[in-house]
């Protein structure tokens, strides 16, 4: 079967731009890095995304502000072992039941809810197809 591609439409192209924003949307992203130095450097020299350092309970943590959109962080890998890796955040209302209503349909619970004082909670999920993602609430 032959694929065509055609220009969008004004009226498509305006269309798309009035969605509404969806409830629950990928509010993090985060590199699990087993060089944090050598990530810092690639990824400074690659966008233009400001890293700033900070002190974390789990070990020392590089925020990365984007300006708009998604922005992120970046730590050392807490599995020993493991490869780097990026984990997506999506923001939730009520971090205990969702991460609940996640495990009855199918998902993995890799790290419990688990709250980062000052700052909120999150839990680290695997979706019934062993792909990873975490939920996350900010404190109120």
């Amino acid at each position: 079967m032959q694929t065509i591609y055609r220009d969008a439409t004004f009226e498509e192209i305006i269309s798309i731009l009035k969605e509404e924003t969806v409830a629950n949307p990928f509010c993090h992203v985060e590199l699990n890095t087993t060089d944090v130095k050598k990530a810092k450097d690639f990824y400074s020299k690659l966008f233009e995304w400001k890293l700033e350092d900070m002190p974390s309970p789990g070990g020392d943590y590089t925020m990365i502000r984007v300006g708009e959109g998604t922005g992120g962080g970046m730590m050392k890998n807490p599995v020993p072992g493991a490869p780097s890796f990026w984990l997506a955040y999506v923001l939730v209302d009520d971090i205990q039941a969702s991460t609940k209503k996640a495990k009855s349909l199918g998902a993995n619970v890799m790290k419990d809810v688990t709250e980062i004082p000052d700052y909120g909670s999150f839990s680290v999920l695997a979706d019934p197809t062993g792909a990873h993602f975490a939920l996350w609430k900010p404190k109120a």
